[in-house]
């Protein structure tokens, strides 16, 4: 892929600098927000290279696949410095300041305004703390996971000063998690990083376990991440509250010394019993579903979740996978949810075998490697979901597969990942990769069954 070109062709579409208000990416996604939608998803859609576009409230999201769109966004983020230097005094063959094309464009602001709706903007703001954390979690897990294996195979090894050392390391993401979501979180709240992070700190720390109030012992960490979330949110608030009344002469002083002294009243007092509370509802909710529904809540989750990758909303999941980590160090969620892309597998081969088009039997057998590894967005909208009955064929599979994860309670002890390589992740790889098989062959089959209009060749 040429990502130069690429990024300076998306950047033709949704540009100039200005409307562009923020870009970043996610594992397989370009992400912008832009002032003026003066675009249609199928200018970016026919675009090489770009696989679907969706759009979630007042954000695009160009899929591009994993890898690449790292690539792309810091191509892109290179396309819009030349832009904004080139575009700071434009001037026309008469010497003369144009006017922007997109000037007095009211009525595309009124509709990026109706679809910034509270629920998403926060979903987005949820999914903007957590993205960046995810490569901790992946290496983190699969460190912890493949321990787990090897003291399996020979438990002597735990007494091995390098295994001690690895196990630090597999536990270092989860035991900073809450300073690094504090941080992440002050960001996008409009806080000091740092601010956010001393927040998160003052929750965590190992001293609150010898501070006794109204009779009970304060407990560090009480309320994980969802505390550290309600804390930061204050802070940050309070913080640009007092930029605002505060003299400049003593703000650098006054504001940070109120905001911690204050904020640390507010989540020991307020934000840790509630984010303790909230915390042990999520997980009593997970756990209890399926626990108690078995099988067939696994069924429900594993056969809804590509609908939610299609539509992009599935980072909103993160931070409830963040927090069973936390509490019990598994997410029972991400092994039933990571089904829907072995259903993707078993059904783009079912295609595989049934299509006569060569065009289509190349795209499956460049996108199936990528699909193994647990990357489902080139087979969503590169075989299945054009073809529709194969999507459905899909959802069964992982539907299927979900059943099974849920039945046995299989665990992961990381995000991000899913396929083949969170096996070495989970904490019963025998049935976690019989769950997966069970993906492949119920996708393939219902794929196989459902049958679909295979394409012409392009002339």
């Amino acid at each position: 892929m040429d990502y130069d070109k690429l990024a300076r062709d998306i950047y033709a579409i949704t540009g100039p600098a200005e409307n562009i208000q923020k870009a970043y990416n996610c594992m397989t996604r370009l992400r912008l927000s832009v002032t003026d939608e003066h675009f249609t998803k199928e200018d970016l859609e026919k675009l090489p290279g770009v696989m679907g576009v969706n759009r979630s409230g007042d954000e695009w999201q160009i899929i591009v696949g994993p890898g690449k769109a790292t690539k792309l966004y810091q191509a892109f983020e290179t396309v819009m410095a030349d832009s904004k230097r080139a575009e700071s005094s434009p001037q026309d063959d008469d010497g003369k300041t144009p006017q922007s094309p997109f000037d007095g464009q009211a009525l595309h602001e009124e509709i990026r305004r109706k679809n910034a709706t509270p629920a998403k903007q926060a979903l987005k703001k949820i999914a903007h703390i957590f993205v960046p954390i995810i490569p901790a979690f992946i290496a983190c897990g699969l460190i912890t996971g493949l321990l787990n294996i090897a003291v399996k195979v020979d438990p002597t090894l735990a007494a091995q000063p390098v295994f001690q050392m690895l196990a630090i390391a597999g536990n270092a993401a989860f035991f900073g998690l809450n300073i690094f979501v504090g941080i992440n979180a002050a960001k996008e709240f409009g806080g000091s990083p740092m601010l956010g992070g001393v927040m998160a700190a003052v929750l965590s720390h190992p001293g609150l376990a010898n501070i006794t109030l109204f009779g009970d012992p304060l407990v560090p960490g009480r309320g994980g991440i969802i505390a550290v979330l309600l804390v930061v949110f204050f802070s940050s608030w309070l913080e640009k509250k007092l930029h605002r009344i505060v003299p400049d002469m003593v703000d650098l002083f006054v504001t940070p010394l109120a905001v911690v002294v204050i904020s640390t009243f507010i989540a020991l007092f307020i934000c840790q019993p509630l984010g303790g509370y909230l915390s042990e509802v999520i997980g009593y909710a997970a756990t209890k579903s399926i626990g108690s529904g078995g099988a067939l809540t696994g069924f429900i989750l594993g056969g809804t979740f590509l609908p939610m990758v299609m539509v992009g909303i599935h980072q909103g999941l993160t931070p409830i996978h963040a927090e069973l980590l936390s509490r019990y160090g598994v997410t029972i969620l991400l092994p039933i949810l990571a089904m829907a892309g072995g259903g993707q597998v078993g059904a783009s081969l079912a295609v595989y075998l049934k299509t006569k088009n060569k065009g289509l039997k190349k795209t499956i057998a460049s996108a199936l490697p990528v699909g193994l590894m647990g990357i489902g967005e080139p087979l969503i909208y590169g075989v299945t979901l054009p073809l529709g009955r194969p999507f459905i064929g899909a959802c069964i599979g992982g539907a299927v597969g979900g059943a099974v994860q849920a039945a046995y309670m299989v665990g992961a002890a990381t995000i991000g990942i899913s396929g083949l390589p969170l096996a070495a992740g989970t904490d019963n790889i025998p049935m976690y990769l019989l769950g997966l098989a069970a993906a492949y062959v119920a996708g393939f089959i219902a794929t196989y069954l459902l049958g679909f209009d295979d394409p012409k060749e392009e002339d």
